[in-house]
């Protein structure tokens, strides 16, 4: 499609008259320590996944300690500052046979194992720190180390006990008013139950080689918005995306917003054994009015094969809007959603939010047959908002998932899956 052709040096060269930024973030940089902050998050976070169909359960428990300090810029033409972190990760439950392994590496003991009986074992604990070192110019930042990258086309997973990383460098910079561009390549990534840095082994099994990413986001008005990315992820895909956000106001409290999400990749042959160029899109419309939203959506994939992502470009690379459990990225699969959102803050209770979904999935080309699938979502979250527990958070969602026998075969088996998350942050300085 053309607007995947556009390039990101186009986006810039349409702000360039808008406003130039007035203010530079470096001169009114206080200091290394002036400016620093040190954060402690306490996270908790149960897993079950119920299968259907006779397959063995998963479920696994873990308390999570995410520590993490962001030092201020030195002042002058050039500051210099660091962010560092440190993740540990303790299994409270779900021992052998019931580990999930996002949350908790699989080990072998080497008094156990035979061919015969692997007998691994979750490890008890998973941790590791991490530092990266920072130069601002102006309103460029340029940081190289160990960091968390969140663009559509390499975006860290959080999702679970302890958020994803990768090694890299990446230039962050809002020279002009209302445009972000961003730049940066990266070298390794370490997984959310992972205690160690990635060694490269083989692209399609979710490490990473190298990786160049290239895009930005402009901001037209407080309505309009487009993002455009590239990506090129050595010996596995390259990878382009843009989306467009608008909304639209109406009287009092109530409004219309659309959102516009279309990757296309084109899979690296040697890798994959033959050329695949997969599309996939999504529109959302979303209706709001006072404390309540309704959705609909529309999402296709078209192509050569399956939408991937995971590979390399972290677990959270895909911001389409059905994206649940199942993220319905099959084959040729064309997907439909129905959601409803209520913020009780509306109704004299802040700080709770409902929100339920139902997506179904078919046109799916197994190679057997049609897929179909679909997906009942809820999910409750409730932030306190005053007190000693001011800020702390419990989140519960839940997922039933269903699909024919073709989608079993080729995807899921049928699963109920609870995920319960206590999150509480502690500002130490």
């Amino acid at each position: 499609m053309k607007v995947m052709k556009w390039s990101v040096i186009a986006l810039a060269v349409s702000a360039g008259t808008s406003q130039m930024a007035l203010a530079s973030q470096q001169s009114e940089s206080k200091g290394f320590v002036e400016d620093a902050s040190l954060d402690l998050l306490l996270r908790n976070t149960y897993y079950n996944r119920d299968y259907k169909d006779g397959a063995d359960d998963v479920r696994s428990w873990g308390q999570g300690f995410i520590t993490t300090f962001e030092s201020g810029f030195t002042q002058g033409t050039i500051g210099v500052g660091v962010d560092a972190y440190g993740l540990l990760g303790v299994r409270l439950d779900g021992g052998r046979g019931y580990n999930y392994t996002s949350m908790f590496e699989q080990t072998v003991p080497a008094s156990d194992a035979t061919p015969a009986n692997p007998a691994t074992h979750p490890d008890r604990d998973v941790g590791q720190t991490g530092a990266a070192i920072k130069f601002q110019v102006s309103n460029t930042v340029i940081k190289y180390g160990n960091q968390m990258p969140m663009m559509p086309v390499l975006a860290y997973d959080d999702s679970r006990l302890l958020p994803e990383s990768f090694t890299g460098t990446l230039i962050t910079s809002n020279e002009i008013e209302g445009l972000e561009l961003n730049a940066g390549r990266f070298t390794a990534d370490s997984g959310m139950p992972s205690s160690s840095r990635d060694t490269y082994n083989a692209p399609i099994d979710g490490t990473l080689k190298s990786i160049d990413v290239i895009g930005g986001t402009y901001g037209f008005n407080d309505n309009l918005s487009a993002s455009l990315y590239y990506a090129d992820n050595e010996d596995v895909a390259k990878k382009k995306y843009a989306n467009v956000n608008y909304v639209m106001p109406f009287g009092g409290d109530q409004s219309l917003a659309f959102d516009f999400n279309i990757y296309d990749n084109k899979y690296d042959k040697e890798t994959f054994g033959e050329t695949e160029d997969t599309t996939i899109w999504s529109l959302a419309a979303k209706y709001s009015t006072g404390a309540h939203a309704f959705i609909l959506a529309h999402q296709r994939v078209t192509g050569d094969g399956d939408y991937r992502y995971n590979i390399g470009d972290g677990g959270s690379s895909i911001w389409v809007a059905n994206s649940y459990y199942s993220d319905f990225n099959s084959k040729d699969e064309r997907s439909w959603q129905a959601s409803y959102e209520l913020d009780f803050g509306g109704y004299g209770v802040p700080g709770l939010f409902w929100k339920t979904a139902y997506v179904y999935g078919d046109n799916v080309d197994t190679g057997t047959g049609e897929g179909k699938e679909r997906e009942f979502f809820n999910q409750v979250q409730y932030v306190v908002q005053s007190g000693p527990a001011k800020d702390l958070s419990l989140k519960l969602r839940n997922s039933i998932y269903r699909s024919n026998s073709d989608m079993r075969d080729y995807y899921s088996p049928d699963l109920n899956e609870i995920r319960a998350f206590i999150e509480y942050p502690l500002s130490i300085l």
